[in-house]
């Protein structure tokens, strides 16, 4: 911000050393200072003849709306993504993070990670800069943009409008505006068919090619004995609502983060008052569950907690 600083050490200037009021004070100088005063403007003349104009574009872009490139890309022609063994570091991860004023939290993890929404594209704007985790983003390239995800993942995406599904390396971090829940790049909107649409309905699902912590072996399914009391269900309970427009508005949001059941059950309390429960399940896993608690708080939902039936 060097542009402000200068405008005002020139006022100051100014206020300090007025400049003569009329061509008859400048006649009236001696000549000496006629001599001192005709050099000075000459060079104060040069120098700003010399100063290159600001640039419109000033900043870390050169082009301030983003667009495709001008050439057209055959989706045959764009590399596949192949996961392979994740070296993750802190870069691009730390956590929580804050932009535009609204803080995010980054997963520890991808595993069990889903989620269908709206997703858009980038592509000239930023190509050749960097990337979240210090990488140069590269438009030709199938990678994307998540708000969430432990940077480097993979994540398969597929078009519901037409059912193309592609793999893409998550570097960056974004869509900060709308409610897009992750940015492709140009190659890989042009690989699902909606490059020229500007943007999508999704369904991202995580790809885990190796865990930051080796995984736990998996639990047997306890089965319920002849003659024993069935095995209760367990449910995370994300909110209760006096109002039905916000438990179905809460619930749709849910139905975009899992592919879990979700439920709104009405009640009454002991004080007659009519409350909208809402809740996810059943569930068993507790990795799962630690997962779905973790998703929820990022999506701003509060805090859900494990209940029974």
């Amino acid at each position: 911000m060097i542009e402000p600083f200068i405008e005002r050490e020139v006022m100051i200037t100014q206020a300090n050393n007025p400049a003569p009021q009329n061509v008859q004070e400048i006649v009236s100088l001696r000549a000496p200072n006629r001599l001192v005063f005709a050099s000075l403007l000459l060079f104060l003349v040069g120098c700003a003849s010399n100063s290159p104009a600001p640039s419109p574009n000033a900043g870390r872009y050169q082009i301030s709306q983003d667009r495709a490139p001008t050439r057209q890309l055959d989706p045959a022609q764009i590399p596949d993504v192949i996961p392979t063994p994740i070296d993750r570091t802190m870069a691009g991860n730390r956590s929580p993070y804050e932009v535009l004023g609204k803080r995010y939290t980054v997963l520890p993890t991808e595993e069990g990670y889903f989620e269908r929404g709206v997703a858009s594209w980038y592509g000239e704007k930023f190509h050749g800069h960097k990337t979240s985790n210090g990488e140069i983003f590269d438009m030709y390239q199938a990678s994307a943009a998540h708000k969430s995800l432990p940077i480097p993942s993979f994540l398969k995406v597929t078009n519901l409008d037409n059912n193309r599904s592609i793999v893409v390396r998550v570097n960056d971090r974004g869509p900060f505006h709308g409610d897009r829940i992750i940015d492709l790049s140009y190659a890989a909107a042009v690989k699902l068919g909606y490059a020229d649409k500007g943007t999508a309905r999704v369904e991202l699902e995580a790809i885990v090619v190796n865990a930051d912590m080796p995984r736990r072996a998996a639990r047997p399914v306890s089965l319920a004995r002849v003659g024993e009391a069935a095995i209760t269900e367990q449910y995370l309970q994300v909110g209760a609502y006096s109002a039905s427009t916000a438990a179905e508005d809460v619930a749709a949001t849910l139905s975009s983060l899992t592919r879990r059941g979700v439920r709104i059950e009405e009640i009454s309390t002991s004080e007659g008052r009519r409350l909208h429960r809402v809740r996810v399940g059943p569930l068993s896993d507790p990795d799962e569950i630690n997962m779905l608690k973790q998703r929820i708080a990022s999506a701003n939902l509060g805090s859900p907690y494990l209940v029974t039936d």
